[in-house]
């Protein structure tokens, strides 16, 4: 029987043992998960979409609330990617150069003291490789201008300007302050204009500002931990991490000036969007609907700009393997492959922070992708008994793509 989602028609729905597979997965003590929403695609149509758990966990009278198909996740550092599309639009309009200095946008001199002569450029923030790093914080007040805070302390000293990789997210509150000065708009309503209302979707990087019926179906993130200690507990109860607005609403954020500081607003990683929502980006990626970029331009994004050589970066334990702007690449080799056995060489971006794990990682040439948001864990996921038997993802990950691969996207899967 087929199935209607707001991408258009979906594929005939694969056997019922794909839902159960997936619960099963969720369910597992050994690391359970406190929400799942997943979707796939198959040569460009949405071919699966499954949700399990609750949105939000019911207590002092509150009642549960499940996971629904419009259920919107914080999606952690898949954000960047987003922010990445909408930076792609105002390249597109000439108001961004990926070469040129970006002091000169920032309005304020951006450089390693220990490689001066060096500039820094919107492709060294995109592809990691702009020699600036975490260890001093990536994100402030609306009262704080990152020209009085961003120092000495923030620079690598072993490696200038394009010559290593490390994953630094200090880079796209950088990138969003750029977007910011260039534009006169602040960052969230920005990308309302660039991305989320050109392609009707139901998402935000603030709370406050989202509708609300956005808002009352946002999932909370949760962990069976503390929320700011590292000991977990799987025997306890799920604590909320982030995004629990079943007693005060979100905060507003005011007094900011804009161009100044666009951490607030986590470019890096603050993006509120459904599975859903996320599919119809997918589809336009693939060139499916409405397009917001030119094709050349998205090649450009996809075209690969970085690749380990053993010597050129901090793989994170192997979980950085090559980039492209503003988005991961898997190329489908021993060690980076998303699927057990291979057969799904992707692009996109992994995402983790505050117990929400999330893939997006779509086949440009075969128009094959998925999405997959968890909303917290029961216990580390990097532990040694939870991490994975081919890759650097979680165990439950690897598990998750690989059914939804063989499941929905795989031919003759479908019934």
């Amino acid at each position: 029987m087929g199935l209607l989602g707001a991408t258009g028609p979906l594929l005939a729905a694969p056997p019922r043992r794909l839902d159960g597979e997936l619960a099963a997965i969720a369910a597992d003590p050994a690391c359970e998960l406190a929400s799942l929403s997943v979707l796939a695609i198959r040569a460009g149509q949405v071919s699966y979409s499954y949700q399990f758990g609750r949105r939000f966990i019911g207590h002092d009278g509150l009642p549960d609330k499940p996971v629904g198909p419009d259920t919107l996740f914080r999606i952690a550092s898949i954000s960047k990617m987003m922010t990445t599309l909408g930076l792609m639009r105002l390249l597109e309009e000439g108001k961004v150069s990926l070469d040129a200095d970006v002091s000169g946008y920032l309005g304020f001199t951006l450089r390693n003291p220990h490689f001066p002569g060096q500039s820094i450029t919107l492709r060294h923030l995109l592809t990691h490789t702009s020699s600036l790093r975490d260890d001093a914080g990536y994100s402030w007040g609306a009262d704080v201008a990152l020209k009085d805070v961003i120092d000495a302390r923030m620079f690598a000293a072993n490696a200038g300007p394009g010559a290593y990789f490390t994953y630094c997210n200090l880079g796209w509150g950088v990138i969003g302050t750029v977007m910011e000065r260039v534009t006169g708009e602040l960052f969230d309503r920005l990308m309302q204009r660039l991305l989320v209302e050109p392609l009707g979707l139901q998402a935000g990087y603030l709370p406050s500002e989202l509708p609300p019926k956005a808002l009352a179906n946002l999932a909370t993130l949760y962990r069976k931990r503390t929320v700011d200690t590292e000991v977990w507990d799987p025997a306890g109860p799920w604590i909320a991490q982030v995004d629990d607005y079943s007693v005060k609403p979100p905060v507003a954020i005011d007094r900011y000036v804009i161009g100044t500081n666009a951490t607030p607003f986590s470019p890096t990683g603050g993006l509120r969007i459904s599975a859903r929502d996320m599919g119809v980006v997918m589809r336009m990626l693939m060139g499916q609907g409405p397009q917001l970029l030119k094709p050349a331009t998205l090649s450009l994004m996809f075209s690969r700009q970085w690749t380990y050589d053993g010597r050129n970066g901090d793989t994170s334990d192997g979980l950085f393997h090559c980039w492209g702007l503003g988005n991961e690449q898997f190329p489908d080799e021993t060690g980076i492959r998303l699927v057990e056995g291979g057969g799904f060489p992707a692009v996109g971006h992994l995402g983790d922070a505050y117990g929400l794990m999330s893939v997006f990682a779509f086949d440009p040439k075969r128009r094959n992708g998925m999405i997959v948001l968890v909303g917290g864990t029961s216990t580390d996921p990097f532990a040694l008994a939870n991490k994975g038997k081919y890759s650097s993802l979680a165990r439950f990950q690897e598990c998750i793509l690989t059914a939804l691969y063989r499941g929905a996207i795989m031919p003759n899967n479908s019934a």
